[in-house]
């Protein structure tokens, strides 16, 4: 069995006004008249991914997916250094989940999401379960301060650490005690170019860690000035804020997921979040099933985990 199905194209696509001065990219991709599924990205600013379609036989599903606000195609961007804040918080992303089901007029959906893509879908389905058909995660984050620590205070430096060193470079020694508060600084200085440098070394440090066997091509990606603006800013925004969480709640909530059944797919060596999250929820998940895969780190492209994920979403097809 291939691990992805042939590349699609979208069949639809626009903007969704979903008010604070947010407009929000939407597509839809596969059957329009098939099952439901809405794809959640990850960063929490890397924004709609093509190859996300390509997870989902086309002739039985309906593929959402969208950018979340500040990200991709959706305005304001991020990356405008005058933007307003306020109004870009999880719940506001869940609202506009919301949202997009009712423009399209669907009733249950299936969700799919990967390390921040996965806290989303946990918010989502925990606040509106009546909404949600299955749910299938990958790389799971939870936002938890754990878990913000071992990636941005200094508990993966242990396993790499000449790219912790590099991540810590633009920080002034005096300041070095908190690197995240230090770079949600540097991300959001007046200057361009101290902006812009920040958020390439913040993002380089991610791609650095992000598969088992470190890639130069995730390297270039997510040092690309693009990509790392986004990134770097939308993610310290909700870090430093707790992503509007109180500390452990999503798993501690997991309860009401009760009657959901879904998948959790987790590499055994995912540095950016470590498997300890995974289980954690698995357990306080009755419907969920854990597949740990032993030679994968956080990458989607990692040994087995497009095959599991494939697995997943054909295994909830009609």
């Amino acid at each position: 069995m291939d691990e992805l199905y042939p590349p699609i194209s979208p069949h639809a696509a626009g903007m969704l006004d979903v008010g604070d001065g947010h407009r929000i990219y939407c597509e839809q991709a596969g059957n329009p008249d098939g099952k439901p599924v809405v794809v959640l990205h990850g960063g929490p600013g890397a924004g709609v991914a093509p190859l996300s379609r390509q997870h989902f036989d086309p002739d039985v599903y309906r593929v959402i997916l969208f950018d979340q606000r500040g990200a991709g195609k959706s305005t304001p961007s991020i990356t405008d250094p005058d933007v307003d804040l306020s109004a870009n918080t999880l719940w506001h992303l869940v609202g506009d989940m919301e949202k997009i089901r009712e423009k399209l007029e669907i009733e249950r959906w299936q969700l799919f999401g990967g390390s921040w893509g996965s806290t989303l879908a946990l918010a989502y389905a925990e606040t509106h379960p009546e909404r949600v058909a299955e749910i299938v995660l990958r790389g799971v984050f939870t936002a938890r301060q754990s878990e913000i620590d071992w990636l941005y205070r200094g508990g993966a430096s242990h396993l790499f650490p000449a790219e912790w060193a590099d991540y810590l470079a633009p920080i002034p020694r005096e300041r070095r005690d908190d690197p995240l508060a230090a770079y949600h600084e540097l991300v959001y200085h007046p200057e361009r170019a101290v902006r812009e440098h920040a958020s390439i070394c913040w993002s380089a440090w991610e791609g650095a860690i992000v598969s088992l066997v470190p890639q130069k091509g995730f390297r270039r990606e997510y040092a690309d000035p693009t990509f790392a603006c986004a990134f770097a800013r939308i993610a310290l925004h909700y870090f430093m804020n707790n992503s509007w969480l109180e500390d452990g709640q999503l798993i501690r909530d997991a309860g009401k997921l009760a009657n959901i059944p879904g998948v959790i797919v987790q590499g055994r060596y995912d540095a950016v979040c470590p498997p300890i999250t995974a289980y954690e929820l698995h357990r306080a998940w009755g419907k969920s099933r854990l597949e740990l895969l032993d030679t994968a780190g956080h990458a989607v492209n990692e040994t087995g985990v497009l095959a599991a994920l494939r697995a997943a979403t054909d295994g909830f097809r009609p």
